[in-house]
Parts: C-alpha cells; sequence; structure tokens
C-alpha cells in the first residue's frame, strides 16, 4: 500500500487540516458580547423593553469596534491590498441569548464582500498608505453597516421574545465579524 494511498495517513491530513481551519477561525474573528443583567420592570412597555435590546446590541458592537482582536484581523488585508484579483467575504452577526427564558436565541446575519478598490478608496479618505489603518476604517464601516442590517434582521424575532416575556431576565448580545480570503471554505 502506497503512502497516497494509505487511509491512516489520509485521516491524520484531514485532522491537521481541520485543526489549523479552527485556529485561523479565532483569528478571523473580532467580538463584542454584553451582558445585561438589568431586569426591566414588570410595567415596562413594550418600546422601552425593546430600547434595552437595542441598547445592548449596540454596547456589543462598541465592544466589537474596540476589541484587540481587530486590529490582527485588520492587518491580514495586506496580502488582499498586495494583490489586484485577491478578495475577501465576511459577515457581521448578532446573536441575542435569554439567559433566564427556554427561548432559543435569536440569530441575525449580514454578509459582505472586501474587494481591491475598498483599500484604494479608504486609502484617499484617510490620506495614508499603511494597509492596516485603512482596512480598519474598512472594517470599522462594514461592522457598522452589518450590525444595522443584522438587527433588521432579527427584530421581528426580538418582538416575538417580548410576546413571550423572554427578555424580562439576563439577556446577552453577541456581536462578531467574520474575515476569510474568498478561496476559504467556511
Amino acid at each position: 500500500m502506497s503512502l497516497r494511498t494509505n487511509p491512516d495517513r489520509i485521516l491524520e491530513n484531514i485532522d491537521r487540516r481541520r485543526s489549523r481551519m479552527e485556529d485561523t477561525r479565532a483569528e478571523r474573528q473580532a467580538i463584542g458580547r454584553e451582558l445585561d443583567t438589568d431586569v426591566p420592570p414588570v410595567d415596562a412597555t413594550n418600546p422601552e423593553r425593546i430600547k434595552r435590546l437595542f441598547g445592548a446590541v449596540e454596547r456589543a458592537y462598541v465592544g466589537a469596534a474596540q476589541s484587540q482582536t481587530l486590529g490582527p484581523l485588520a492587518q491580514r488585508f495586506q496580502a488582499i491590498g498586495d494583490l489586484s484579483d485577491h478578495k475577501a467575504r465576511g459577515d457581521v452577526s448578532i446573536a441575542v441569548r435569554y439567559l433566564d427564558h427556554d427561548r432559543p436565541e435569536d440569530f441575525g446575519m449580514a454578509p459582505f464582500n472586501v474587494y481591491p478598490e475598498h483599500l484604494v478608496e479608504a486609502k484617499k479618505e484617510t490620506k495614508t498608505s499603511r494597509p492596516d489603518v485603512n482596512a480598519m476604517k474598512i472594517l470599522r464601516k462594514e461592522l457598522r453597516t452589518g450590525v444595522l442590517a443584522a438587527y433588521q434582521k432579527v427584530e421581528p424575532r426580538l418582538r416575538d421574545a417580548l410576546r413571550d416575556r423572554a427578555d424580562m431576565g439576563h439577556v446577552e448580545v453577541q456581536v462578531t465579524i467574520d474575515l476569510r480570503p474568498i478561496g476559504d471554505a467556511i
């Protein structure tokens, strides 16, 4: 049996590839989390309760935008700016978990694409040629628009959660931006 057709060797290669992909997944994400432990009063109106959830989403967004992991994520743009045909794909997601209720989490996601032209436009605005600075500008812009788009997708489910009174306890919100080259499968 040759080395190429050895099943154990093939499985080892698959396992190594999966572990590399899991390691790089942590390097390509910036996450902001917010735990809202202030329980609204029993007589709170729906607009007050939805405002509480939106405030938690907003604080999680600020946490992701100011995250220490956003800088290394922006440094990955150097490869995008170096090649004219290299592109990146990403998504911004919002997950709302109701910790004191059995309702499943509500999840919304908004995809985005980054092209070298975006870096050229950012270079004109920032007046610097540093790819990480320009990438940070692009990522923060995509994060802002992605959070708003994902929130619009998840808002009807949040209103259903208000009817179920799932928000009358602790609520955790997670905002994630994920960036990967277009060639990546996952």
